[in-house]
């Protein structure tokens, strides 16, 4: 049986964690966000064209932008509660892989706020956040084979690899998890919160 995609906005406006708030991303973040794209470890795991920063950050914030007017989802701007600092982004992205249309778990954050245990806390809420609305029945995360820090976040993020695949010419990991899998996970907690909703 096909796993399937609903066609509506996938952001987390307004949603929080202990730590970090989402909200959509501003033109205001393009200086903060242009350290990414700085950082001489950009294109340690992907494959991508060269380009300068600017431009490559420019190129970037165009295509969330595309995200947010077609329903395909896009990246949130996380902002650290205790400083009101944008630390990176976090999302839900409708991306196709092997023809099929998936619903993913993505992530990316500036290089000083990593470590902190950002990424995860930023993943768990996306993944909560989808399967609690009833988004998708599956949710996945592309992430390069040398990407060891990313994958440890899919790990720890209940996710199992499923497959390896070429994606935008990168050879990467399909890590996978069901909306089964992740009540089994959550066990007696969903429910006490009153997930999954219908």
């Amino acid at each position: 049986m096909a796993r399937s995609v609903k066609c509506m906005k996938y952001l987390l406006e307004n949603e929080h964690t202990n730590r970090l708030i989402f909200r959509k991303m501003s033109p205001d973040d393009f200086d903060a966000w242009l350290k990414f794209f700085e950082d001489p470890g950009l294109h340690q795991h992907w494959i991508g064209e060269h380009k300068r920063p600017a431009d490559h950050c420019k190129e970037w914030y165009q295509r969330q932008r595309q995200r947010y007017d077609q329903d395909l989802g896009g990246m949130n701007a996380l902002i650290e509660i205790s400083s009101g600092k944008l630390i990176g982004h976090a999302g839900l992205l409708i991306q196709t892989v092997d023809g099929r249309q998936e619903l993913e778990v993505a992530y990316s954050l500036l290089a000083e706020f990593r470590g902190k245990g950002y990424a995860i806390e930023s993943a768990r809420k996306c993944r909560d956040y989808a399967f609690e609305n009833n988004f998708s029945d599956s949710l996945i995360s592309i992430i390069s084979l040398t990407n060891m820090p990313s994958i440890k976040v899919a790990t720890k993020n209940s996710m199992v690899p499923e497959k390896e695949v070429t994606y935008n010419k990168n050879e990467v990991k399909i890590f996978r998890i069901t909306k089964l899998q992740w009540q089994e996970v959550n066990g007696d907690e969903i429910f006490r919160n009153g997930y999954p909703k219908k």
